[in-house]
């Protein structure tokens, strides 16, 4: 009897670590599924990638910060992002730009400090616009009381499409400099000077 017994306890362990193994091996796909699927996700491109444009010109130091969208066959202005209308100047969270000194531009001073920077886009010309709100998203929370400076640029229209949104800030003179903005086939470009 107690051989039957000790004979019976052996299969069942036997039987169970079976079962054991193929619950393990039947799930090791499973587990490879998944490691292949988060995989597959994080490489996916980002469509709007977070990025920044900086550089020291004279004394100062200016830092753009944005999201850079792409065109990805579509038509930007006048489409996508609506002619004579408030544009956060990039995508998500509004572009924004910081000094440390003082700029003049277009003949107006532009206090050291961060800004939230607006577009207007139409055909002609662009109203570009500085403004104190710096941290929003979007364009929801603008408001036009909160302006430092606005000026108008004429865009620049070129057959060659820019895919990425791309600022530069670019040192021209001891104390002088550009920025400028490339998307889809418009390229705008807005000199300032560092005051001393």
């Amino acid at each position: 009897m107690k051989k039957l017994v000790l004979i019976t306890l052996i299969l069942f362990m036997i039987i169970s670590c079976k079962n054991d193994r193929q619950k393990t091996s039947n799930d090791e796909p499973l587990q490879k599924e998944e490691s292949a699927e988060k995989l597959e996700t994080t490489k996916k491109k980002v469509l709007s990638p977070h990025t920044s444009a900086m550089a020291m010109v004279g004394d100062a130091h200016i830092h753009i910060d944005y999201s850079s969208p792409g065109v990805r066959n579509r038509i930007i202005f006048g489409g996508l992002v609506a002619y004579d209308s408030i544009w956060q100047a990039g995508a998500h969270m509004v572009t924004w730009m910081q000094i440390n000194k003082d700029l003049k531009i277009q003949g107006n001073d532009l206090p050291a400090g961060k800004y939230a920077l607006f577009m207007i886009p139409s055909q002609d010309e662009w109203t570009i616009i500085f403004n104190k709100h710096w941290e929003q998203h979007g364009k929801d929370e603008y408001d036009e009381k909160d302006d430092v400076m606005r000026f108008k640029v004429r865009p620049e229209i070129s057959e060659e499409i820019t895919e990425h949104l791309v600022y530069e800030v670019n040192e021209t003179g001891t104390a002088e400099g550009m920025i400028s903005f490339s998307w889809e086939k418009v390229t705008m470009s807005f000199r300032f000077e560092v005051i001393e």
